[in-house]
Protein backbone atom coordinates (compact mmCIF):
# COMPACT_ATOMS: atom_id res chain seq x y z
CA UNK A 1 0.00 0.00 0.00
CA UNK A 2 1.05 3.68 -0.58
CA UNK A 3 1.87 5.67 1.71
CA UNK A 4 1.55 9.68 1.03
CA UNK A 5 2.58 12.54 2.42
CA UNK A 6 1.72 16.36 1.72
CA UNK A 7 3.93 19.17 2.07
CA UNK A 8 4.23 22.71 0.83
CA UNK A 9 1.17 24.60 2.69
CA UNK A 10 1.46 27.75 4.61
CA UNK A 11 0.18 31.64 4.52
CA UNK A 12 -0.26 33.24 1.57
CA UNK A 13 -1.42 36.99 0.09
CA UNK A 14 -4.25 36.94 -2.49
CA UNK A 15 -2.65 36.66 -5.82
CA UNK A 16 -0.01 35.00 -4.61
CA UNK A 17 1.67 31.22 -5.07
CA UNK A 18 2.07 27.66 -3.05
CA UNK A 19 3.61 25.12 -4.30
CA UNK A 20 2.36 21.96 -2.78
CA UNK A 21 4.14 18.37 -2.82
CA UNK A 22 2.88 14.95 -2.23
CA UNK A 23 5.60 12.16 -1.73
CA UNK A 24 4.91 8.59 -1.82
CA UNK A 25 6.19 5.60 0.25
CA UNK A 26 5.92 2.13 -0.17
CA UNK A 27 5.39 2.17 -3.83
CA UNK A 28 6.05 3.60 -6.85
CA UNK A 29 3.57 6.07 -8.19
CA UNK A 30 3.59 4.82 -11.93
CA UNK A 31 0.18 2.75 -11.68
CA UNK A 32 -1.51 5.30 -9.72
CA UNK A 33 -3.97 8.06 -10.32
CA UNK A 34 -2.92 10.78 -7.85
CA UNK A 35 -5.88 13.15 -6.70
CA UNK A 36 -5.85 16.60 -4.58
CA UNK A 37 -8.44 17.39 -2.61
CA UNK A 38 -9.51 20.64 -0.03
CA UNK A 39 -11.64 20.86 2.50
CA UNK A 40 -12.81 24.23 3.81
CA UNK A 41 -14.09 24.52 6.89
CA UNK A 42 -18.03 23.65 7.14
CA UNK A 43 -17.61 22.18 3.74
CA UNK A 44 -17.43 18.90 2.18
CA UNK A 45 -13.97 17.38 0.30
CA UNK A 46 -13.91 18.98 -3.26
CA UNK A 47 -11.96 17.72 -6.37
CA UNK A 48 -9.22 20.20 -7.03
CA UNK A 49 -7.02 18.38 -9.47
CA UNK A 50 -5.93 14.90 -10.88
CA UNK A 51 -2.77 13.21 -12.74
CA UNK A 52 -2.69 9.60 -14.23
CA UNK A 53 0.66 8.98 -14.03
CA UNK A 54 1.59 6.74 -16.15
CA UNK A 55 0.61 8.67 -19.39
CA UNK A 56 0.56 12.46 -17.51
CA UNK A 57 -3.31 12.90 -18.61
CA UNK A 58 -4.70 15.68 -16.45
CA UNK A 59 -7.84 16.68 -14.63
CA UNK A 60 -9.05 20.11 -13.25
CA UNK A 61 -11.80 21.62 -11.28
CA UNK A 62 -13.80 24.29 -13.07
CA UNK A 63 -12.52 26.65 -9.73
CA UNK A 64 -8.93 26.01 -10.50
CA UNK A 65 -8.07 25.46 -14.48
CA UNK A 66 -6.12 28.28 -15.60
CA UNK A 67 -4.34 28.93 -11.61
CA UNK A 68 -3.32 25.05 -10.87
CA UNK A 69 -1.12 22.96 -12.73
CA UNK A 70 -0.41 19.50 -11.78
CA UNK A 71 2.66 17.65 -12.76
CA UNK A 72 4.41 14.09 -11.11
CA UNK A 73 8.19 13.59 -10.79
CA UNK A 74 8.58 9.86 -11.07
CA UNK A 75 12.29 9.72 -10.33
CA UNK A 76 11.64 11.74 -7.11
CA UNK A 77 7.95 9.77 -6.58
CA UNK A 78 6.26 12.86 -6.31
CA UNK A 79 3.13 14.86 -7.47
CA UNK A 80 3.03 18.29 -6.87
CA UNK A 81 0.65 21.04 -7.01
CA UNK A 82 1.64 24.32 -8.27
CA UNK A 83 -1.02 27.27 -7.06
CA UNK A 84 -0.81 30.63 -8.94
CA UNK A 85 -3.31 33.63 -8.67
CA UNK A 86 -4.36 32.10 -5.30
CA UNK A 87 -7.89 33.30 -3.59
CA UNK A 88 -9.50 33.62 -0.78
CA UNK A 89 -11.66 30.95 -1.52
CA UNK A 90 -8.68 28.26 -1.61
CA UNK A 91 -8.21 28.20 1.65
CA UNK A 92 -8.70 24.85 2.91
CA UNK A 93 -6.60 21.70 4.03
CA UNK A 94 -5.27 20.16 1.23
CA UNK A 95 -5.04 16.24 0.83
CA UNK A 96 -3.32 14.05 -1.91
CA UNK A 97 -5.00 10.51 -2.67
CA UNK A 98 -3.58 7.57 -4.81
CA UNK A 99 -5.61 5.09 -6.27
CA UNK A 100 -4.97 2.28 -8.85
CA UNK A 101 -5.32 4.32 -12.13
CA UNK A 102 -7.28 1.02 -13.47
CA UNK A 103 -10.04 1.35 -10.88
CA UNK A 104 -10.77 5.31 -11.12
CA UNK A 105 -13.81 6.32 -12.89
CA UNK A 106 -13.65 9.74 -11.92
CA UNK A 107 -10.77 11.29 -11.03
CA UNK A 108 -12.09 14.06 -9.05
CA UNK A 109 -14.24 12.05 -6.96
CA UNK A 110 -12.74 11.31 -2.89
CA UNK A 111 -14.88 8.31 -3.16
CA UNK A 112 -12.47 6.78 -5.56
CA UNK A 113 -9.44 7.08 -3.73
CA UNK A 114 -8.17 4.56 -0.78
CA UNK A 115 -4.98 5.85 0.20
CA UNK A 116 -4.75 9.55 1.26
CA UNK A 117 -2.26 11.62 3.35
CA UNK A 118 -2.84 14.10 6.38
CA UNK A 119 -3.28 17.29 4.82
CA UNK A 120 -1.11 20.68 4.61
CA UNK A 121 -3.40 23.65 5.41
CA UNK A 122 -2.80 26.77 2.67
CA UNK A 123 -4.51 29.89 3.91
CA UNK A 124 -5.10 32.65 1.68
CA UNK A 125 -5.22 36.27 3.22
CA UNK A 126 -7.11 38.85 1.22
Amino acid sequence: EVQLVESGGGLVQAGGSLRLSCAAAGSTLEPYVIGWFRQAPGKGRQGVSAISVHNGVTYYADSVKGRFTISSDTAKNTVSLQMNSLKPDDTAVYYCAAELWDAVEHPLRESNFASWGQGTQVTVSS
